[in-house]
């Protein structure tokens, strides 16, 4: 099956369903009891069931509460539920710039976050300030593992690690934040690998997952189910490409997905995007390059697919940079044509293996 213009309008919502983050509050939320007021705090029935539990399927947890920042880390490390929660934003500030930022530090859309509080005046100004967020009453919690937001349809390894992926990418952050020079040998130092395969029948749940997920960095917006893509897989009109990442601190995982549809005479690109995680290591056009550099091997015509949203901009960026002009536009779907004398070149920071 191939995606068309029509459908990109119940693509974008079905990728709004299932949220990326929960970020919750402490007092008489997390736990039972004011920390502050008399610092005898427990943790609520099923709280530690339900924290792994959303680990377990993939999604992120942070704390937005108006404490004290060192007694509520302390008393975290004391439950040992402190690793589950990244970024956490313990301060005086409002609950909206705490979401706000926290979503910012994880690269992620605020449609992507979901927030816990038992506070009603809490929840609304988050829902005032900050309409995309889903807000849950703490009252809900018994019913939360329930909650389709929060059930993602296939539980994949990189599903089950990316807190730990996560935790290295702040480790990255630290690292390069302290780092003196340019960018460039920063980058030359992480000694990275960008490995492009076929996907295989064990990267289907990955690669619905990325379509679903990604956002910011698709070219389209189109999402395809596991079926359709198994579908392209074994079909000989399509080439489906998964990458993947790592470096000296570990895998970033599957992190891009190529989708092209190759006729005889023209191959068109259907689908190109990446994780937001790796937007920062200039190894965007990496796939693009590598899909164009096929094309021209097979001496054939390219066209790129582009369906305009308030979220892609920096992909259309990516093909106007790289010499695509425009061939084609119908509102805000246009269709590419690249010069395949002019692909984009690997960076020297970065080894690319090809496997077949």
């Amino acid at each position: 099956m191939t995606k068309t213009y029509a459908d990109t309008t119940d693509a974008t919502s079905d990728a709004k369903q299932v949220s990326k983050c929960v970020v919750w509050d402490l007092d008489n939320t997390l736990w039972d009891g004011v920390l502050l007021e008399d610092g005898r705090v427990s943790l609520r029935p099923r709280v530690v069931e339900i924290v792994k539990e959303l680990d377990g399927r993939g999604i992120l947890q942070s704390i937005a509460s108006r404490n004290d920042h060192d007694q509520a880390l302390e008393r975290l490390r004391e439950f040992g539920l402190d690793e589950y929660f990244l970024h956490p934003q313990v301060n005086w500030n409002s609950k909206a710039s705490s979401v706000r930022k926290i979503a910012e530090s994880l690269n992620i859309g605020l449609d992507a976050v979901a927030f816990i509080d038992d506070q009603p005046f809490e929840r609304e100004e988050v829902r005032h300030s900050l309409p995309e967020v889903l807000c849950i009453d703490a009252a809900e919690l018994d019913s939360l593992l329930d909650m389709p937001q929060l059930n993602p349809r296939f539980i994949t390894e990189d599903t089950k690690a990316r807190r730990l992926m996560y935790l290295s990418d702040i480790v990255r952050r630290k690292v390069e934040e302290e780092f003196v020079g340019p960018k460039e040998e920063f980058l030359a130092g992480l000694g990275m690998t960008f490995t492009i395969a076929p996907a295989g029948a064990e990267d289907l749940r990955r690669a619905e997952e990325l379509t679903v997920r990604t956002n910011q960095l698709n070219t389209t917006g189109y999402t395809y189910s596991y079926e359709e893509l198994d579908g392209f897989r074994r079909s000989g009109r399509h080439q489906l490409l998964i990458a993947s990442l790592e470096d000296k601190y570990g895998a970033y995982g599957k992190i891009g997905l190529t989708l092209v549809e190759c006729g005889e005479e023209v191959w068109t690109l259907k689908l190109l995007l990446m994780s937001c995680r790796v937007m920062s290591r200039g190894v965007g056009a990496v796939m693009l390059g590598h899909a164009l550099s096929l094309a021209r091997e097979r001496n054939v015509a390219f066209r790129a697919e582009f369906v305009s949203n308030d979220r892609n901009r920096m992909m259309l960026v990516t093909y106007k940079f790289n010499g695509f002009r425009e061939y084609r536009r119908d509102g805000d779907f246009i269709l590419f044509e690249p010069d395949l004398e002019r692909i984009p070149p690997v960076p020297d920071y970065v080894k690319v293996r090809v496997l077949d």
